[in-house]
């Protein structure tokens, strides 16, 4: 068996130093309040997973009235800031580290959630191969209107201003969400964008719009206490690129000069019709610390240290599952079962009633 030592090993990520290298990824619950605030029981879910090397949050609203699955938090208003400041206080309180996700949803927002109005997108083109998660069960995608380049400069200043907040409320950094079909992806991607001019055709110019609220962000915090996330061959959200190591290896290259605390890669496609070695595509081509995830076991992930491929690996399910997972991988305990049916179900059931390890048991069940 492969040792396991390499995940708890500490990391300089950036202006941190984080203890192991086991990352909790970022996991949509859909257990905010009214008006998108996080409450006590978000709060007590993050708390229960501070050994962690790295918490981070959920995707969270950068703007008013963009919402894609109806109860996920935002960070926009005073309530919301506050809410999250509650959260961070709990997480720092119990010894871990914080870094929130910000999101915009793009065309998987939904007009059922946002008082209406259309969903916005590079090009007018909707999403086919999913349904949009709702209180009543899932409703079809609606087609997105295609954003003008003059409304451009709006996103990014939207990105800032929730990078000012995340700040108020107390994170130690941001990570933007560039990955499964929402707006920077779909930006990013060729198959969601097929429009024209600054924003379109060759890679540069999708990734204009990234870079732009990389800056933004970068400006607030500090680019060591900002990350970004991707997920080139993530077929969800009916999304798709012509050339995706071409892509990820680009993407790699240029964010060498912007000094990121990390660059975290999704290396698969949870539909599995896409497929490709972008991991190594991006080691080849990013010189700071690269994050794996999807699918990664313990001892796959402590391989993939060892040999310099990842400097960390994010756990998504795993930690939603086992708010100790450190603990229980250092002791090759068993490991809780995810309940899939409260993943995005209101309440604390499949959210913070996870059982901890027994204490001395290297075998719980």
């Amino acid at each position: 068996m492969v040792s396991l030592f390499p995940l708890f090993e500490p990391l300089r990520v950036g202006a941190m130093e984080v203890p192991n290298r086991l990352f909790m990824a970022p996991l949509t619950r859909c257990r905010a309040e009214a008006e998108h605030v996080p409450g006590q029981l978000m709060a007590e879910y993050y708390a229960q997973r501070t050994t962690a090397g790295l918490i981070i949050a959920e995707a969270t609203m950068v703007m008013e009235g963009n919402s894609a699955f109806y109860a996920e938090p935002g960070i926009y208003s005073a309530a919301q800031v506050a809410g999250w400041k509650a959260v961070t206080d709990a997480v720092h309180g119990a010894g871990g580290r914080i870094f929130l996700q910000i999101w915009h949803g793009g065309r998987a927002c939904h007009p059922l959630f946002n008082h209406g109005a259309q969903p916005v997108a590079p090009s007018a083109i909707a999403i086919t191969n999913e349904e949009v998660h709702t209180p009543a069960g899932k409703k079809p995608y609606v087609t997105p209107r295609e954003l003008r380049d003059d409304e451009l400069p709006g996103i990014v200043a939207g990105f800032k201003k929730a990078a000012e907040n995340a700040k108020a409320a107390g994170f130690d950094g941001v990570e933007v969400h560039g990955a499964n079909g929402y707006l920077l992806d779909e930006f990013l991607r060729d198959g969601s964008n097929q429009r024209t001019g600054a924003y379109g055709g060759s890679i540069a110019n999708r990734a204009r719009l990234l870079l732009e609220v990389i800056e933004a962000v970068s400006e607030v915090w500090g680019a060591d206490r900002v990350g970004l996330r991707v997920s080139p061959l993530n077929s969800f959200n009916s999304m798709s690129d012509s050339d995706p190591i071409g892509l990820i290896s680009w993407l790699g290259a240029k964010l060498n000069a912007c000094g990121l605390a990390y660059w975290h890669v999704m290396r698969a496609d949870f539909l599995g019709q896409q497929s490709g070695d972008v991991i190594s595509a991006a080691r080849a081509a990013y010189h700071g610390v690269l994050v794996g995830n999807m699918g990664y076991t313990p001892q796959e992930a402590a391989e993939a240290i060892a040999e310099k491929k990842l400097d960390a690996v994010a756990f998504g399910q795993p930690f939603l599952a086992n708010p100790d997972l450190p603990a229980r991988v250092k002791a090759g305990a068993a490991l809780n079962t995810p309940d899939e049916t409260t993943f995005y179900s209101p309440g604390a059931k499949g959210y913070t009633d996870y059982p901890a390890m027994k204490a001395g048991s290297s075998c719980d069940t």
